[in-house]
């Protein structure tokens, strides 16, 4: 028996040279066919052998790595996992930061806009703003004691002729003589179409006073209290000289009686009548509110001037 020599088996493990060698014998022919002998190394196992073709086994190893690679691509566009790629998450914010940014100036373009229309209505409204009155304050209001007298405080009144106002009111005999033709014409022309003013009068409204005729600090009126909705109706027979939307009194609607009387409603809900109407006694022409920037809460703001000097409209209703 003859015995063949053959060389040490070299062990096949992961980046040892035997295993560049076995694997360059599948290279060289990968289109044939070879038989892999598999045994253990002590011998105890028995033999076992595997018909091998390179070309197949290649296939399938790309198959492999080409549906690993398609599943993980898969899993970072289809799924949560895209945000942990470096860089993806950052462009993704750009996109959002730039959307914002985008938003942010048409908002501000909006904004803008609407700052311009409003400065517009507010000049019409109000007229253009004085500047030489920027930074005055308004006089203080009165101080009340206990007792609801007036307390002995310094008030800067709002006009330096308020004095003219104390009740009771100048007298027309006393104003200078040059304005007594006008006046008188005026009285005698209302004579003719009105029928004059019955003191007292009932009140334009079913309330009660919460604020009275100071003309000190320049409030020539009475506040009198009543639900918002109320009627509210003239204090005599007139011809309306003003209606219209005020930025203080709201609504508000003039009346002009004879005698040179002109009663004065601000704060109305609605205005029933409109500049030229004629009113009679006791007839409705506004409904009370709160409208206008000067007003603490649901109140009919009544005023009452002769001969262009306001009077104390307690001296002149029934029931005050």
């Amino acid at each position: 028996m003859r015995w063949a020599r053959c060389a040490p088996v070299t062990p096949l493990y992961f980046g040892c040279p035997g295993m560049f060698s076995f694997l360059s014998e599948f290279i060289r022919d990968p289109h044939g066919t070879y038989t892999v002998m598999v045994m253990d190394e002590a011998g105890l196992e028995p033999l076992r052998s595997y018909r091998v073709q390179p070309r197949r086994l290649l296939l399938g190893w790309v198959a492999t790595v080409l549906g690993l690679t398609l599943l993980l691509l898969a899993l970072l566009v289809l799924t949560p996992l895209r945000e942990w790629v470096p860089g993806y998450g950052t462009a993704e914010m750009q996109r959002s930061a730039r959307l914002n940014a985008l938003r942010l100036a048409a908002l501000q373009d909006s904004l803008a806009a609407q700052q311009r229309y409003m400065q517009q209505l507010r000049t019409l409204v109000l007229g253009p703003l004085d500047s030489s009155l920027v930074g005055q304050d308004r006089p203080p209001e009165p101080a009340f004691a206990v007792a609801g007298e007036l307390a002995e405080v310094a008030v800067d009144p709002l006009s330096k002729d308020w004095q003219d106002h104390t009740q009771p009111a100048l007298a027309l005999e006393r104003l200078p003589a040059t304005t007594l033709p006008v006046q008188v014409v005026s009285a005698a022309a209302g004579e003719r179409y009105l029928a004059q003013l019955r003191f007292p009068v009932l009140p334009p409204v079913d309330g009660f006073p919460t604020r009275g005729f100071d003309a000190r600090t320049g409030h020539y009126a009475l506040d009198i209290a009543v639900e918002e909705g109320s009627v509210v109706r003239a204090v005599g027979d007139g011809h309306v000289i003003f209606a219209d939307w005020t930025h203080e009194g709201g609504f508000t609607i003039a009346v002009q009686h004879a005698d040179g009387y002109v009663s004065v409603y601000k704060h109305n809900q609605r205005l029933l009548k409109r500049v030229g109407d004629r009113v009679r006694d006791r007839e409705a022409i506004a409904f009370s509110g709160n409208s206008g920037e000067i007003t603490t809460g649901p109140h009919l703001h009544f005023e009452l001037w002769h001969n262009g000097l306001a009077q104390d409209p307690r001296l002149y209703f029934i029931g005050f």
